[in-house]
C-alpha cells in the first residue's frame, strides 16, 4: 500500500511533491533512503568484487553478491535492523541471507561501516549534483543569459541603499547574476566531482585490510575505482571531513545568489517600482482578502527556502570536528543534508519557471529613469568639472543639488545659467556636454558588459555540455 503523502513530516515530501512531482522522483533516485541503502550495497558489491579479483573469496561471489544485491529491499534492511540495531549489520545480513555459506564470510570483510557510509554517501551526492543539481542550474544560467541580452538596451535607474543613484541597463542589472551563477556552476562542479570514499577501516590506518594485503592502500585504491571515487588522502573512521564541507559551502553559497536574485526581483514588483511582473494565471488568487493583489509569492518563496536552508551550513561547519578518530555527533545531522541539496534545485526550478514568464514593463522603467533623470548628471558634472580644473567640484554639485531641490528648479537648467561653472564647462568635448543634456547616455559600460559576460559564460555552458556528451 503506498503512504498517504498527507502523512509525510517534511514539506518537501507532500507540498512540494505535489507543485512537482517528476522532480521530486528524480531527486528521490538520488537522495531517497532508498537510494542511500542502494548506494551502500553497491560498495558492498563492489568489495567483493576486488576481494575475488585478488583471489581471497570464490569467483563467483562477486556475482552472487550482485545478484543479492538487486533483490534487497530498503523494507528489508529496516526490518533487519530492528534485530540488529545497527544499520550496516543489518544490510550485510540481508546480503548474507541470498549467497552461499562460502561467499557469507567475504561480506564486508575488512571493513567498517562508516568504509559503506561515507563512500555511499559521496556517491550519490556526486550523483544527484551531476544528474539533477547541475542540469537545473544550467538550465537558469541560459535563462538569464536570454534575458540578459533581450534587456541590455533596456534603460533603468540603477539604486543604491534604495535609493536611485546612476542609470544603467536591466539587462545590466540581470548580467551580475549570470556571472555570479556561472561561477557558482562551476564551484559545485568541482567540489562535488572532489568528493571521496574510504576503505581505510576502523580508525582509518588499514589495520583489517593489512592482514591480507601488503598494499592496503592500493587495495582501497582499486575497491573505490568500482564506484568511481579517489580515496581520502587521509582518514580516521570518517573520510577526511573537508570534502563534503566544501560541497556543502558551494551548495549554500548557490542558494544565496539565487536568493539574492529573488530579492531583486521581488523588490522591483513593489507598487512603488512596479518594474518587473510574475506571470498570474487566470484563476490564480493573490491574497485571501484583497481581491486585487498580485503578491511576488514565487520571489518570496525562493528567499523563503534560502532562509530555512542557509543557517545549516553551521551544522556542517560543527561536523568537521569529531573527536579523536570518530565519534557519533555527525550521525544524525548528516542525514539531512539531503534535504540542501533538494531545496537548492527546487529553487533554481522555481526561478526558470517564473522568469521564463516574468513580465518586463519597460515603459515604467523609463518613468521611474526620468522622474530623477536631471539629478543623475550631478556625478558626471562634478568630474567633468573636477578634470576642467575646478577646485572644488564636488562641494559645487552638492551645493548645486540642494538650491535645486529647495527652488524646484532642474539642475541642468541650474549649470547652464551658472556664470561660475562657464569657463570649466567650456572646456567639454561636445559628447560629454551630451551627457549633461540627455543623462540617458550616461550609461558607462553597461551595454558592452552585458554581451562581454554573456558571451563568456555561453561559450563555458557551451563547453560543458560538449565534454559532458
Amino acid at each position: 500500500m503506498q503512504r498517504d503523502i498527507f502523512a509525510n513530516l517534511s514539506p518537501l515530501d507532500h507540498r512540494y511533491y505535489l507543485s512537482d512531482p517528476k522532480l521530486a522522483e528524480e531527486l528521490s533516485t538520488y537522495l531517497s533512503e532508498g537510494a542511500l541503502i542502494r548506494y551502500q550495497l553497491e560498495v558492498e558489491a563492489a568489495l567483493v568484487k576486488v576481494l575475488a579479483r585478488r583471489g581471497l573469496c570464490p569467483e563467483e561471489a562477486a556475482e552472487q553478491v550482485q545478484k543479492a544485491i538487486e533483490q534487497i529491499t530498503p523494507e528489508e534492511v529496516y526490518a533487519e535492523e530492528e534485530k540488529t540495531r545497527h544499520n550496516i549489520r543489518a544490510l550485510v545480513n540481508c546480503i548474507r541471507a541470498r549467497v552461499a555459506d562460502d561467499v557469507k564470510p567475504f561480506i564486508h570483510l575488512a571493513a567498517t561501516s562508516m568504509d559503506i557510509v561515507d563512500t555511499a554517501n559521496s556517491i550519490r551526492f556526486r550523483e544527484a549534483t551531476e544528474k539533477v543539481v547541475l542540469p537545473a542550474l544550467v538550465e537558469l544560467e541560459r535563462l538569464l543569459i536570454e534575458i540578459a541580452r533581450r534587456e541590455k538596451n533596456t534603460l533603468q535607474m540603477g539604486r543604491t541603499h534604495g535609493q536611485h543613484a546612476v542609470p544603467i541597463t536591466f539587462g545590466f542589472a540581470v548580467v551580475q547574476y549570470v556571472s555570479r551563477l556561472g561561477e557558482r556552476i562551476k564551484l559545485v562542479e568541482k567540489t562535488a566531482r572532489n568528493l571521496r570514499g574510504k576503505f581505510a577501516g576502523a580508525v582509518g590506518a588499514y589495520n583489517a585490510s593489512s592482514l591480507f594485503f601488503d598494499d592496503p592502500e592500493t587495495f582501497e585504491k582499486e575497491v573505490l575505482e568500482e564506484v568511481g571515487l579517489l580515496p581520502s588522502e587521509t582518514s580516521t573512521q570518517v573520510v577526511q571531513p573537508e570534502y563534503l564541507t566544501d560541497f556543502i559551502h558551494a551548495i549554500t553559497s548557490t542558494f544565496g545568489v539565487l536568493a539574492n536574485l529573488a530579492d531583486d526581483f521581488r523588490h522591483l514588483q513593489r507598487t512603488e517600482i512596479s518594474e518587473v511582473g510574475e506571470y498570474f494565471a487566470k484563476d490564480q488568487v493573490g491574497s485571501s482578502t484583497m481581491p486585487h493583489k498580485r503578491n511576488p509569492w514565487n520571489f518570496e518563496h525562493v528567499k523563503s527556502l534560502w532562509k530555512e536552508f542557509a543557517p545549516r551550513i553551521i551544522t556542517m561547519y560543527m561536523d568537521q570536528i569529531s573527536e579523536h578518530q570518530r565519534d557519533l555527533t555527525n550521525s544524525a545531522s548528516q542525514r539531512f543534508l539531503v534535504e540542501m541539496v533538494a531545496g537548492l534545485v527546487l529553487a533554481a526550478k522555481r526561478l526558470t519557471k517564473v522568469l521564463g514568464k516574468l513580465a518586463v514593463d519597460r515603459k515604467r522603467m523609463r518613468e521611474n529613469f526620468e522622474s530623477t533623470s536631471q539629478m543623475v548628471i550631478a556625478e558626471p558634472l562634478y568630474i567633468l568639472l573636477a578634470t576642467a580644473g575646478h577646485p572644488d567640484a564636488h562641494e559645487c554639485v552638492r551645493k548645486l543639488t540642494l538650491k535645486a531641490e529647495q527652488e524646484g528648479k532642474q539642475l541642468p537648467e541650474l549649470v547652464a545659467s551658472s556664470e561660475e561653472l562657464e569657463p570649466y564647462l567650456s572646456k567639454l568635448t561636445a559628447q560629454q556636454k551630451e551627457i549633461l543634456i540627455s543623462p540617458e547616455t550616461y550609461l558607462g559600460a553597461s551595454v558592452r558588459k552585458v554581451e562581454t559576460i554573456c558571451q563568456r559564460w555561453e561559450q563555458y555552458l557551451d563547453q560543458r555540455g560538449e565534454e559532458n556528451a
